[in-house]
């Protein structure tokens, strides 16, 4: 970040020395192979229409400009005019105080310049426990939120109840089953019914609750038991994300829509705009006008409005709330239905507004062995389960270890192992470590190192010099994470920082060496420790100092 912000601004003054402009299109990033520096530059390539002149002839000038700067070592043309930078080893160890100094704040930027944004996650029915899938997504959900954040956006964290639909009369039909069934009735089952053992639970509280239940009319009784069902499940859900350490700012009803008016308030604006009109004694979204292949209804003749009509009225609520970016984390068996929302948010005015983030199966093992998940049949692992097994560091770490379309091995025995080949434990260790390191080094009335010029010359071996360019890169990571919406980008990077620090470990003593070279070396360990917990915090994972 520090290499990146100082050569932008001494090529900017070049450049305008000459009487050249920045070009939209120059890039300054580290190359992909470490032999050619620590920064490469095409702006002399991306100046050659404006400055008249062949690329490798502006690097030139460029490198006879910048002869003067301490800080960097060396200048590099490479093939018609790219050009890599090696920096000298005081300015990396400039990135100490950095570190020191920002504290806790490091890593913090403005690059989302308050842009307000909304993560609606998980959203689970409330028709059952949490499974594993719904973890990864919670995850992902509340660390992309803690990222975006850091990086200087103004974020809220939804979760959008589905509490109305046909998936709440077959919760009230499933729990009144079971209900006739404890109450001694012969009932055939239902041909859709939710068959956990949570489901006989919650009958029996139902049943206790009001005794008279099975003398009730079929609708007053169901009805009863699919609001107490939800209330239950709904609680068993806050709950199990409270325990993963999941915040929602916001818990919307869907229902809230149709009884507050949000849906005809959306259905007026569609008609206004041109996308929405009354056929055949329906109404019907005009999103043929966007690329679909046909009309949409969203109100049917018989009155009922569909799924899809709650879900544009739901994101013109959000929009109107005045959220800049939603985003929103579905499931990747959704991925049909991006097309449909994007034209949606485009005709409520709002294109390029929604964000939809997918996540991919977990396959959940066991030494291996796949375990099966299904919510309706009542085979499934749940969430709650998982984190009391495993803990919550260890399930939102390797929720977090890929990609979140990609899909996921989540082997429940692998991750409780506290070995290197756990990734979590790989990098809690690291700053356990340092942690172990710092006490033992008062027990021998060692400490880190006040900083200094003396102090900061001392870290010169090329493994000082690897820890102090990673540590430096960090704040990019950062507002990588939150470009590409990608939690996975700070995983990646704490386990390339405790790969570097266990190798560091390896090639450098600490505190069998020189009392200053011990000092020195104690006190870039403590910004080592103070990056590993703070990136370990955006993914939700706590840091120990013993292990």
């Amino acid at each position: 970040m520090r290499a990146k912000i100082h050569l932008e601004e001494a090529l900017k003054k070049v450049l305008a020395d000459n009487g050249w402009e920045w070009p939209e299109k120059a890039v300054i990033e580290p190359p992909k192979d470490k032999k050619f520096g620590d920064m490469s530059v095409n702006v002399a390539m991306m100046l050659a229409k404006q400055a008249k002149k062949a690329p490798r002839a502006i690097a030139e000038d460029i490198v006879a400009a910048l002869e003067g700067d301490a800080l960097i070592e060396k200048i590099d043309i490479a093939g018609p005019g790219f050009l890599n930078f090696t920096f000298a080893p005081s300015f990396w160890q400039e990135t100490v105080p950095a570190i020191m100094e920002a504290g806790e704040s490091y890593g913090v930027s403005d690059m989302g310049k308050g842009t307000k944004v909304q993560v609606e996650y998980v959203s689970a029915n409330p028709t059952g426990p949490l499974h594993i899938g719904h973890g990864r997504g919670a995850a992902l959900g509340d660390s992309l939120t803690r990222i975006m954040k850091k990086a200087g956006y103004d974020v809220e964290a939804e979760y959008y109840i589905n509490d109305a639909g046909r998936q709440m009369l077959i919760l009230g039909g499933s729990i009144l089953y079971r209900a006739k069934l404890a109450s001694g009735q012969d009932v055939p089952e239902p041909e859709d019914f939710y068959k956990g053992d949570y489901i006989a639970d919650i009958a029996a509280d139902v049943l206790k609750k009001h005794p008279d239940l099975m003398e009730m009319d079929e609708a007053e009784a169901t009805e009863i038991c699919k609001v107490y069902g939800k209330d239950v499940i709904l609680e068993g859900i806050r709950e199990d994300l409270e325990a993963f350490g999941v915040h929602h700012d916001v818990w919307f009803s869907e229902k809230s829509l149709v009884t507050d008016g949000k849906v005809d308030e959306t259905f007026a604006d569609l008609t206004k705009s041109g996308m929405g009109y009354e056929a055949d004694g329906a109404y019907w979204f005009k999103s043929t006008e966007l690329g679909d292949d046909k009309d949409r209804v969203l109100r049917k003749s018989n009155g009922d409005t569909t799924y899809f009509a709650s879900d544009i009225a739901y994101h013109d609520n959000k929009f109107k709330r005045g959220f800049d970016i939603v985003i929103d984390i579905w499931g990747a068996d959704h991925h049909g239905y991006i097309p449909r929302m994007m034209a949606a948010c485009e005709a409520l005015g709002k294109k390029g507004g929604l964000h939809v983030i997918l996540v991919n199966l977990v396959n959940l093992l066991r030494d291996g062995a796949p375990i099966a998940m299904s919510t309706r049949a009542g085979q499934f692992e749940t969430l709650k389960d998982v984190v009391d097994e495993v803990g919550a560091d260890a399930a939102r770490f390797m929720f977090l270890s890929r990609k979140s379309d990609s899909r996921l091995d989540f082997d429940l025995e692998l991750v409780k192992q506290k070995s290197m080949d756990n990734p979590v434990y790989y990098v809690q260790y690291a700053h356990a470590r340092i942690c172990s390191l710092n006490k033992k080094a008062a027990e021998t009335g060692k400490k880190a190192a006040q900083v200094g010029p003396e102090s900061l010359a001392l870290l010169d071996t090329e493994y000082d010099m690897q820890l102090l360019k990673l540590l430096d890169q960090y704040p990019d990571c950062v507002e990588g994470a939150a470009k590409a919406q990608s939690p996975h980008v700070i995983s990646t990077y704490l386990q390339e920082l405790a790969s570097t620090l266990h190798r560091y470990y390896t090639n450098c003593h600490v505190l069998s060496a020189e009392d200053d070279v011990a000092a020195a070396r104690l006190m870039l360990l403590d910004c080592v420790a103070g990056v590993v917990k703070n990136g370990l915090g955006l993914l939700g994972v706590g840091a120990p100092e013993s292990m």
